[in-house]
């Protein structure tokens, strides 16, 4: 065997983690121990997101109804990633860039890579994720980051995915969700009671919308239940007001629609 393949395999046990602790200096630790007791979830980016020239794109927030914070993103395609995972019941923490793995090559060479989102889950285990902005994007040095990365991650429990863009429609359909997703979309347990009891049954939309009162002031409501998960609709298809919106979870569950 190769000394380079046999760096890959012994890549898992070898990892190690930096971040940013609360004093922001950057602390280093093998990477089992840091996932046993590090709460990446609230830590700060180890490293900042970068400033291309020419890019109509540059570093922003995005407001998480998950934790009530803002997570930083470095792409519209780290954002749509984020959206995703904002409406996932199953996410309980969300973070952007808030470790580097660090490992040897089989050459000995020192390597590290810092994955773009971080997503910690209801039964503790995480999501280290990277986000292209194409299908199949990244070069060589990403794709040997991806075999070192997700080896650490299966030694602890965890997962590393690149996340491929989404479908288009899916896109814009949760795009438009994510406006409504402050609770204050809701409108008050009344308001989202009724607009429950309304789609007790499968129905279009509007049907459900006219059923509790004025739509102006019930829209909001029906776009918050469909962020939140309370009611469901096809994603993969335009959302418009004949659509036939399902019963989901009920009231007072976190998260939105697997």
């Amino acid at each position: 065997m190769s000394s380079h393949a046999q760096g890959e395999g012994q890549a898992g046990a070898g990892c190690e983690a930096a971040f940013r602790d609360a004093s922001e200096g950057v602390l280093q630790l093998p990477f089992r121990k840091a996932a046993a007791s590090v709460r990446f979830e609230e830590l700060a980016p180890v490293a900042a997101f970068p400033v291309i020239p020419g890019k109509r794109w540059a570093p922003g927030w995005w407001w998480s109804a998950t934790t009530g914070r803002h997570v930083v993103h470095g792409s519209a395609a780290m954002r749509s990633q984020l959206m995703v995972l904002d409406r996932d019941p199953d996410v309980v923490g969300l973070a952007g860039r808030p470790l580097r793995i660090v490992w040897r090559d089989g050459q000995s060479r020192v390597r590290s890579w810092v994955p773009q989102l971080f997503a910690r889950y209801t039964d503790g285990t995480a999501l280290l994720a990277d986000c292209p902005a194409l299908p199949g994007g990244g070069g060589e040095r990403a794709r040997l980051a991806a075999r070192y990365v997700g080896a650490a991650c299966g030694e602890v429990g965890w997962v590393y995915r690149r996340l491929e863009p989404l479908d288009p429609v899916v896109e814009a359909n949760v795009r438009w969700l994510a406006g409504y997703r402050h609770p204050r979309s809701a409108g008050g347990p009344q308001r989202m009671a009724a607009v429950q009891e309304a789609f007790r049954d499968p129905r279009p939309l509007i049907e459900g919308v006219r059923a509790v009162g004025d739509p102006m002031s019930v829209w909001p409501a029906v776009f918050h239940a469909l962020w939140s998960g309370r009611l469901t609709v096809p994603l993969s298809r335009p959302l418009h007001e004949r659509v036939i919106a399902h019963p989901g979870r009920p009231a007072g569950v976190a998260g939105g629609e697997a």
